[in-house]
């Protein structure tokens, strides 16, 4: 029984410590919309190549790491040893999977060799990253990172940097 209050409270602490607040809804919400449809005359492939989820360098306290274009860090689960995920249920609620919205784009700096995607269990396309499925945090907005070297959902939660490896733990 102490066992487990001990680590309900250890749970509340560590999402204290990543910046868990009352707008959880910021960094799912934006994950989970779509694009308007395109009315130029442009070619249908290339249309969707722009629209596709982008990834960008930004520096940060853990150096310069990959953010999606609208500055919401990403982050890989130390636990998934493959580019299969397995964070489903809470620990994809806590930390929603960056979605692969029509082809995914890189910003300047980072590899096209380490991009990729892997499909979820309810088939939608996530988008990886030197070998790992990325993720948001939840709780974070644009331009924090407050959740790198955090232990939660049985594993580590790492930022990356432009070589697919996470950035130093703190």
């Amino acid at each position: 029984m102490n066992r487990t209050l001990l680590a309900a409270l250890t749970a509340l602490a560590v999402l204290a410590g990543c910046g868990d607040d009352d707008d959880s809804s910021s960094a799912s919400s934006s994950v989970a919309t779509t694009s308007p449809p395109t009315t130029t005359s442009e070619p249908t492939a290339e249309a969707a190549a722009r629209k596709g989820t982008k990834l960008i360098l930004r520096g940060s306290e853990f150096g310069r790491i990959l953010f999606d274009s609208k500055k919401q860090a990403v982050y890989l689960f130390e636990k998934e040893d493959s580019s299969k995920p397995r964070c489903y249920g809470d620990c994809a609620e806590a930390w929603p999977p960056v979605f692969a919205k029509g082809k995914p784009r890189l910003g300047k700096g980072l590899k096209r060799s380490l991009l990729g995607t892997t499909r979820r269990r309810d088939g939608r396309r996530q988008i990886t990253y030197g070998g790992h499925p990325l993720y948001y945090y939840a709780h974070e907005d644009p331009g924090e990172v407050l959740c790198h070297d955090v232990f939660l959902n049985g594993g580590l939660w790492l930022v990356l940097r432009k070589n697919g490896d996470p950035a130093p733990s703190s």
